[in-house]
């Protein structure tokens, strides 16, 4: 890994490794600030008079707002992505805070809404500009952006609950002192993203209709994967006698360690190709999914850790593709592999987990496995090589 960020730095440059440190640490600051609710949304059931019939809303509506991705990548393909990017955090920041006064329901609906739009406005501009600076090592540049979102998305609902079971629900707030104090020299060191002329012709969408959809099926089950686990996990731990705490713990395994499959995931691609990237964390994460309904104990920590770097592995990679996919528009191809999968996996949650309660949770486990193979052929419809030629093996 050492090496590896060595060569990184000698490649980019020192000044636009700098870029894509800040890029990750706004990164880390987004995710953690968007990710907070799992962490306190037994108390905010309780304390805000919440039925627990519409508390599934809450997280859906937190998570409905990435469908819009694709949306906000278009925009800042035309505008430029910075000034969207900063400001999606900066509103994801305000709902949070304001979340903590909050008593109507219909108010925190709207304010996990907002910060879903403002999550929304960040992704496909900060990740067209890491395409941008990182032009020899793409996947690698994209793992270490990435990999600032997972940390975040992993220590946001454990921060939350900190602050909130200390302090209460009023301080919230805190979440977001971090980025206030560091927002100046983010904005003075990151760069804009250059804005795309839209030729005659403008998006392609009949010729990118095969691979756009391959890519959103694969993607869109590895989110669905994702959600899903994180919201089994910790019941079947529970009702196997676990504890509450413990059980939290089994999802910051499963995102923390997806963080090693993320870097591995980007150095693999650059050296072997995409192919046998998605390939093999398909595998791989299906392996995990078998081994999860028939082991119990400690060995499920195991399991759970190599599945998180099964399923985030691909990440950087699926990325990559969906920006290939709409060279003209950049922005729109992140939104398209990173925000509208997530938001179609996250609403696949809701009959997922409903068959999970009133069936068994290993059907819904089996189904996960069925989809992740079913999808398997969508690899070959995707471009496996930039259109302009950079090194991305078939």
């Amino acid at each position: 890994m050492r090496k590896t960020t060595q060569l990184l730095i000698q490649e980019v440059g020192p000044k636009s490794w700098v870029s894509l440190a800040w890029l990750s640490w706004t990164h880390f600051l987004n995710d953690g600030i968007v990710n907070y609710l799992p962490g306190i949304l037994p108390y905010v059931v309780r304390v805000r008079h919440v039925p627990m019939d519409l508390a599934g809303s809450l997280m859906t509506a937190l998570l409905l707002g990435q469908s819009l991705q694709p949306l906000s990548g278009w925009l800042a393909d035309r505008w430029g992505g910075r000034s969207l990017m900063l400001g999606g955090v900066g509103l994801s920041t305000l709902s949070a805070a304001v979340f903590g006064w909050a008593h109507p329901v219909w108010l925190l609906l709207t304010l996990l809404l907002l910060a879903g739009v403002g999550n929304t406005a960040f992704h496909p501009q900060a990740l067209s500009i890491t395409r941008r600076l990182v032009s020899k090592r793409r996947a690698v540049g994209t793992s270490v952006f990435l990999v600032g979102g997972e940390i975040g998305r992993s220590l946001g609902p454990l921060a939350a609950g900190l602050v909130v079971s200390r302090l209460g629900l009023s301080w919230l707030w805190l979440l977001g002192v971090p980025f206030l104090l560091t927002l100046p020299a983010a904005a003075a060191t990151v760069p804009p993203q250059a804005r795309s002329h839209p030729t005659s012709t403008g998006i392609r969408w009949r010729r990118h209709l095969k691979p756009a959809s391959a890519l959103l099926a694969y993607s869109l089950v590895r989110s669905a994967t994702v959600y899903e686990m994180i919201t089994l996990a910790p019941l079947i731990w529970r009702q196997h006698g676990g504890s509450l705490v413990a059980g939290a713990l089994l999802v910051t395994t499963l995102i923390g360690v997806g963080i090693v499959g993320n870097l591995l995931g980007g150095a693999v691609t650059d050296r072997v190709g995409r192919r046998a990237v998605l390939l093999g964390t398909s595998g791989l994460a299906a392996v995990t999914l078998v081994a999860f309904l028939g082991l119990r104990g400690a060995w499920i920590w195991g399991v759970l850790a190599v599945m998180g770097i099964a399923l985030f592995g691909a990440s950087s990679t699926t990325m990559l593709i969906g920006q290939d996919i709409f060279s003209e528009n950049p922005g729109l191809g992140s939104g398209v592999a990173l925000g509208l999968s997530n938001g179609l996996g996250a609403l696949m949650v809701l009959p997922l987990t409903y068959v999970a309660v009133h069936w068994q949770a290993a059907t819904v486990v089996w189904i996960l496995l069925g989809l992740s193979l079913v999808t398997l052929p969508a690899v070959w419809a995707m471009p496996l090589q930039s259109p302009r030629g950079a090194a991305a093996k078939p």
